[in-house]
């Protein structure tokens, strides 16, 4: 049997992307027999970015699905749709039926069907299965399956944001940096995954591991909370991240979609060349 051709389709935003994850999603399984490569274009905020963007397009031709608020941004890209002869669509209204004539095929137009259990849900049930067992520096031993590996210092939202990528299907795992602690050396000698670090502000950090030991009835100061130790603990881990060449992300200010969009740029810029 021949495989469907792969339609590549490129999801355009100046925020996280979910809109135009939902939408595609939603719109795509209208249509049989189409195998799609979504490729997450997110926090496109800047001319630089925009040429990344423009750049994969022209490697991998394919409708647009944009959310910008920027009017140069919007120009810059209609006008490199126009030139490649791809559909650049502006969400919502004009998705089904730019689709539709992008395929030449009929959409079936029957709502929800994007709830059922098609491999898309499976791959996503298999992401967070992984993502579940490799929570926390857990079962390094396979760390080369996954997608991506996270890496950062005790409470830099490792584990939500690896549950929030492993709902979007990637298998995500998670090492702890800690103090006075060899890290696994697998995680030096990955490969296929892309490994990317977490920081933060110190005395941010403090309030959020403050809470943390409140919440266990902990009374007891220790180097986990001593504002010195922190910065110490912080500034050793991001020259480890340096060293190794692994993109970073600063956790401080960014929402859990925020900071997984940010992640999901990284793999689709191909951060993620290990060797």
């Amino acid at each position: 049997m021949i495989s469907p051709p792969t339609l590549h389709i490129h999801l355009v935003s100046d925020a996280t992307g979910e809109t135009n994850h939902q939408i595609a999603r939603a719109c795509l399984v209208q249509f049989d027999g189409v195998r799609a490569k979504e490729h997450v274009w997110s926090l496109v905020r800047t001319r630089s970015y925009l040429d990344k963007v423009i750049a994969g397009l022209e490697a991998h031709p394919g409708p647009v699905l944009f959310t910008l608020v920027e009017p140069e941004l919007r120009r810059r890209l209609e006008e490199a749709c126009r030139r490649l002869e791809v559909p650049c669509i502006a969400i919502l209204d004009p998705v089904l039926s730019a689709l539709g004539s992008h395929l030449g095929l009929k959409s079936h137009g029957r709502p929800g069907r994007q709830h059922e259990l098609d491999a898309a849900y499976f791959r996503r049930i298999e992401a967070m299965d992984y993502t579940l067992a490799h929570d926390d520096g857990q079962h390094v031993h396979d760390l080369e399956d996954a997608d991506i590996v996270v890496v950062g210092v005790s409470r830099t939202s490792k584990t939500p944001t690896s549950l929030y990528l492993a709902n979007r299907g990637y298998k995500t795992a998670n090492v702890p940096i800690v103090p006075g602690i060899d890290p696994p050396d697998e995680i030096f000698h990955l490969r296929k995954p892309l490994v990317v670090a977490f920081t933060t502000d110190p005395t941010r950090l403090i309030q959020v591991r403050r809470n943390r030991v409140l919440m266990l009835k902990q009374r007891e100061e220790t180097d986990y909370v001593a504002l010195e130790q922190v910065r110490r603990e912080v500034a050793d881990a991001r020259r480890m991240f340096e060293r190794n060449g692994w993109p970073v992300i600063d956790v401080t200010r960014r929402s859990i979609e925020e900071t997984a969009a940010a992640v999901l740029q990284h793999l689709e810029t191909g951060d993620n060349d290990n060797g």
